[in-house]
């Protein structure tokens, strides 16, 4: 779906299936009636029977998908898979042919994206992904050390032993995840578990702050950095998971800073 300064897209592009999920809003739900009882006739009622209580009628349920959280959700990981690539402009409509949508959701999933300093506002064409250097993402990479490093060495000293076997499944799921290959795949997966270990501090804002250095972390460099990482690699960093959870059980500060380092050090070089 690469796009030009035109607003032209490739009909080839790989993740053209994510249209399915922009599924059409649901249909609301119908409002509940309130039976009559057998032989009353409207607005009349007996001296030996007392009028029916007025019960209010049900307000109708509106179950309503998030259209533009969903085409949110596959931007990103278009963007972390490469279909969205650095430099080039994207326009709102054709990527919503392309999902089946209006371009509405779509220009709305965007400006989130502008927000977030993925890509930028064209004007009169569309949004270009922005443009990253090795060296800023060893910056992202330096940045989340200097949070995160001191918080898992303070939840090493105070988390127990059970608390960190419930995290087991997560970093098991991304060993799976990092032998499918896919780097938006793992890439879920892997904020998945970074942000389940976080949460143990009770710190939300930092919760939040790890997860977004970590999202943007994730986006392509300019040539493709990420792309290189087959995946031996994205598997590799996926162990050092599993690992890390063992060091937090036996308590190894030393360990856990060591893992947590090269793990950090291999995000600026563009892991995850």
């Amino acid at each position: 779906m690469r796009q030009g300064a035109q607003g032209s897209a490739d009909t080839g592009t790989p993740w053209a299936a994510t249209a399915a999920v922009a599924a059409a809003a649901a249909e609301p739900a119908g409002s509940a009636r309130v039976p009559q009882q057998a032989g009353a006739v409207r607005g009349e009622h007996t001296h030996s029977e007392p009028p029916a209580p007025v019960v209010p009628r049900a307000r109708p349920v509106v179950q309503r998908a998030s259209v533009r959280g969903q085409i949110l959700a596959a931007l990103r990981a278009a963007l972390v898979a490469g279909d969205l690539r650095p430099g080039e402009v994207y326009s709102a409509p054709v990527l919503g042919e392309r999902f089946g949508v209006s371009a509405t959701p779509v220009r709305e999933a965007m400006q989130q994206l502008a927000l977030e300093g993925a890509v930028e506002v064209v004007p009169n064409r569309g949004f270009r992904v922005v443009e990253r250097g090795v060296r800023e993402l060893a910056e992202l990479a330096e940045v989340r050390a200097l949070i995160e490093v001191p918080v898992m060495l303070r939840l090493a000293r105070t988390v127990p032993a059970e608390r960190w076997a419930e995290m087991r499944p997560l970093a098991e799921a991304t060993v799976r995840a990092a032998s499918t290959g896919c780097r938006a795949t793992y890439a879920e997966s892997d904020r998945g578990f970074h942000r389940a270990v976080l949460s143990l501090s009770g710190n939300e804002q930092l919760v939040q702050i790890a997860e977004d250095l970590h999202r943007r972390a994730q986006w392509p460099l300019v040539g493709g950095g990420p792309e290189v990482r087959g995946r031996a690699d994205l598997v590799a960093d996926a162990h050092e998971h599993t690992a890390l959870l063992d060091a937090l059980v036996a308590r190894d500060l030393d360990v856990v800073r060591a893992l947590v380092g090269e793990h950090f050090a291999g995000a600026g070089a563009g892991g995850a």
